[in-house]
């Protein structure tokens, strides 16, 4: 299993930056990356909330993924996961408040990607290009994060 942890400071409060970030029907207008989304449940974002999200990668290809929220505490956190080509994944996003300080107000958003190899050629792919995939999902959680901060 590999792990990657991404922390952003966002000077907006709480409830605005989850706002943004639960909006499934507007992710596309400020994720840069993302190219489409299709909501594929109604209701409000909860437990059991899925959407495919297509983004740009890196070399001009495009990629979909599915995405099940498992756990939601509003406003404080939420698990989606996500099966992936060889591997699955399992994102915790944590919204904490600022009590104190100069940025007193704002928002400390930590997201934590797992990844698990599903099946004997994810294993042997996690073994070989480990660094470089944790360093891509680590550069798309922060490009990620740089959004929100953005329109908070």
């Amino acid at each position: 299993m590999s792990t990657v942890v991404v922390t952003r400071l966002i000077d907006a409060p709480v409830a605005a930056v989850w706002r943004v970030f639960t909006d499934l029907h507007r992710r596309r207008e400020w994720l840069t990356a993302v190219t489409r989304v299709d909501v594929r449940t109604h209701g409000p974002f909860d437990a059991g909330a899925v959407w495919r999200e297509t983004r740009r990668m890196a070399d001009g290809g495009e990629v979909t993924e599915e995405f099940r929220v498992r756990e939601c505490v509003a406003p404080e956190h939420f698990v989606v996961t996500s099966p992936g080509i060889g591997a699955d994944y399992r994102m915790t996003y944590s919204f904490v408040p600022v009590l104190s300080g100069r940025h007193r107000g704002g928002t400390m958003v930590t997201v934590k990607q797992e990844g698990s190899p599903t099946a004997p050629a994810g294993r042997i792919l996690a073994l070989i290009f480990g660094g470089l995939a944790a360093e891509t999902a680590e550069g798309a959680l922060r490009r990620d994060l740089d959004d929100l901060a953005a329109v908070a």
